[in-house]
């Protein structure tokens, strides 16, 4: 599988990457999707001390540990669960990210983290503080490199303008765009990469859309279900392979890196992974797919 260079770092990651959020917690299940992600040729894998209080950090170290030299290790900070685990509150105070990283070293069975990423934020925090632990986690080689996931364009220029991140975790789609409104251009100006989560719309852009249109009444962000009813069939006139169309979509702007793709079977992650070698997209194809789907745009607080 082709890679990319992460921002300005020395990372190269994989164009698909495998979010580990959807793995669940059956070790056996979880060891399969693993094990079939690095043999397709992912070395990208995303989790968070979040995701089953922290469990799924215990799985994926445990999975990967004879492999750590080749594989890229991705996690999360700043999500604090209280004390009987029913709930969490957000800290990004520097004494917690400093103590939350050696739980995560611990439970993913490793001595350094790739790439630790601040699990949101907000303009309210103290950033300045926040980035001197990233940089005091990095010059004590912790971390290799720090970013953010984040979908808040006046907390990604804070960080921007202030910190040395190589990128940004944000969602991003063809039924998504507003990432493009503002910030895949100031961040493809100071060469931090993107790494889009969300690429399928939860299953809306994958070649099972009409199973996910059947069970949803919500619609999706501004999108109707009647919208979606339209424009999901009008997106397979342009490519009857929608995996293909959603996940090089995202890939065909140079500033992201890769799309993140849960993934609940080896047989779904092989499908992402097939979607992303086929040829890439033309600039026409790209032009059509998106002359059929809005132009979000972020709330104005954000």
């Amino acid at each position: 599988m082709k890679k990319r260079q992460l921002g300005s770092s020395n990372l190269l990651v994989s164009e698909v990457s495998l979010g580990c959020m959807s793995l669940g917690t059956d070790v056996k299940s979880a060891q399969r999707i693993i094990d079939e992600a690095v043999d397709l040729g992912i070395n990208y894998f995303d989790t968070a001390d979040l995701y089953d209080f922290g469990l799924n950090e215990e799985i994926v170290g445990q999975a990967l540990k004879q492999k750590r030299q080749d594989i890229i290790l991705a996690t999360k900070v700043g999500n604090r669960w209280n004390d009987v685990e029913d709930g969490w509150r957000w800290d990004p105070s520097k004494a917690y990210i400093k103590d939350a990283v050696k739980e995560s070293l611990h439970r993913l069975k490793t001595d350094y983290i790739d790439l630790y990423q601040l699990h949101g934020g907000t303009i309210e925090d103290n950033i300045d503080e926040t980035i001197e632990a990233f940089e005091e986690l990095k010059k004590e080689g912790l971390i290799r490199e720090y970013g953010i996931s984040s979908i808040r364009p006046n907390v990604i220029r804070e960080f921007v303008k202030k910190a040395s991140i190589v990128s940004v975790m944000m969602q991003y789609s063809l039924l998504d765009r507003r990432p493009e409104e503002s910030v895949l251009p100031l961040l493809n100006e100071y060469n931090i990469s993107v790494v889009a989560r969300g690429p399928v719309a939860k299953g809306l852009l994958t070649n099972r859309a009409q199973e996910k249109l059947a069970t949803n009444e919500a619609g999706y962000l501004t999108y109707t279900k009647k919208d979606l009813e339209q424009l999901i069939p009008a997106l397979q006139g342009v490519d009857s392979d929608l995996n293909h169309a959603a996940l090089n979509y995202c890939l065909y702007h140079p500033v992201v890196a890769s799309v993140v793709a849960g993934a609940s079977s080896p047989v779904q992650l092989r499908e992402n992974v097939q979607a992303v070698e086929k040829l890439p997209l033309s600039e026409l194809h790209y032009e059509k797919l998106q002359s059929l789907t809005k132009a979000n745009k972020y709330e104005a607080h954000r």
